[in-house]
């Protein structure tokens, strides 16, 4: 009779540390603690959490949600072996989102999937998400990590983040008091860079031009090219939240994947369109590079990244200066770019792209 082969393998041996684990939620848990804000009623380590909005200041809130990831930028920080910006990305992609909504995010959960756990790298991840909810006023109230081995290739990871916020009940936007109506201006704020969205394409043109992600990036001297790609998204939640409460606020557009064209669009009324003015506003250099690199039209440029505007808010002529001013005072670079036009497509037309990009 053949002996019975007793084994002895453990969850560890097939490449799923618990321990490690462990340790990593004791490492983030006075990360998650700096991100408390009222409403927040639990700390790190149980089965779910729970948040009181009006703990919070309201009365009768609705709720709104956003989920997002970080994309193919995630490839750039394997590659850099640089995560401390990252974290910042995910956060920026869903609170930014839900700003345009009208809502003030709350709380932020995040999952972490990696092949194998490795704790310093998904500390400093976690290290930038609570970093980013800090600048959006939300707490980071819990959040998943799972070890899937042979999922993900050594050392990579995929990220996913999950942000609830809310507002007053008929307090959203786009404003339901004050619809957008030929003649309104578009004001456009200005991106930090490319944010989180093309880097399929950023990728593919680093690869053409034939520069190490560790070379001086050709647009910055002050960084290697690696560096300045992984610049992270801008988080407009402060500046809009309080742009949002004067009043003067018709729509908000987020200016993420689809760029400048297919985003605005997703807060006109039917009938109406946009004209944008390209000497209105200078746009990083990094775009012009990856123009030229990639020999990428103006249409693909402007349907596919941000082009220096990474917010759009929509408001009426006659209000225009006193809202730029007060984005202004809030630190943002805030610009009159266009206007709303009557218009049976929705089509945004943009005018002297190439002017935005520093070129006659």
């Amino acid at each position: 009779m053949q002996g019975r082969r007793i084994l002895g393998l453990s969850y560890k041996d097939a490449g799923v540390d618990i321990e490690a684990g462990n340790k990593l939620v004791n490492t983030i848990k006075p990360l998650a603690a700096a991100t408390n804000r009222p409403g927040a009623m639990d700390a790190l380590g149980g089965f779910g959490a729970s948040f009181d909005p009006r703990a919070a200041g309201y009365d009768d809130p609705i709720l709104v949600a956003a989920t997002d990831g970080v994309g193919t930028k995630l490839k750039l920080a394997f590659d850099m072996k640089r995560y401390s910006s990252i974290g910042i990305d995910l956060v920026a992609m869903c609170v930014n989102d839900l700003v345009v909504q009208g809502a003030e995010p709350l709380f932020f959960l995040d999952y972490f999937a990696t092949g194998g756990l490795e704790p310093a790298v998904a500390a400093e991840v976690i290290k930038g998400i609570s970093h980013g909810c800090e600048i959006a006023g939300c707490a980071l109230i819990g959040g998943e990590t799972a070890e899937m081995p042979g999922l993900y290739a050594k050392g990579e990871f995929d990220l996913a983040g999950f942000s609830v916020g809310a507002m007053e009940r008929g307090a959203g936007l786009p404003n339901p008091e004050q619809p957008v109506g030929a003649g309104d201006i578009i004001i456009g704020l200005a991106s930090n860079g490319v944010h989180s969205n093309g880097y399929s394409l950023v990728r593919k043109i680093v690869e053409v031009s034939g520069l190490s992600l560790r070379d001086t990036a050709p647009f910055d001297s002050t960084c290697n090219l690696g560096t300045s790609l992984l610049t992270p998204t801008r988080i407009y939640v402060s500046s809009c939240m309080e742009a949002v409460k004067s009043g003067d606020v018709h729509a908000l557009a987020h200016i993420t994947g689809g760029g400048l064209l297919e985003n605005i669009p997703r807060v006109l009324p039917e009938g109406l369109g946009v004209e944008l003015d390209g000497t209105a506003w200078t746009a990083p250099p990094v775009f012009a590079w990856l123009q030229d690199q990639g020999e990428v039209n103006d249409t693909e440029m402007s349907r596919t990244f941000n082009c220096g505007i990474g917010m759009v808010a929509i408001v009426s002529a006659d209000r225009a200066g006193a809202v730029i001013a007060n984005l202004t005072s809030l630190g943002e670079t805030a610009s009159l770019i266009g206007q709303v036009i009557a218009e049976p497509n929705s089509v945004v037309q943009i005018d002297n792209l190439q002017a935005a990009f520093g070129r006659d």
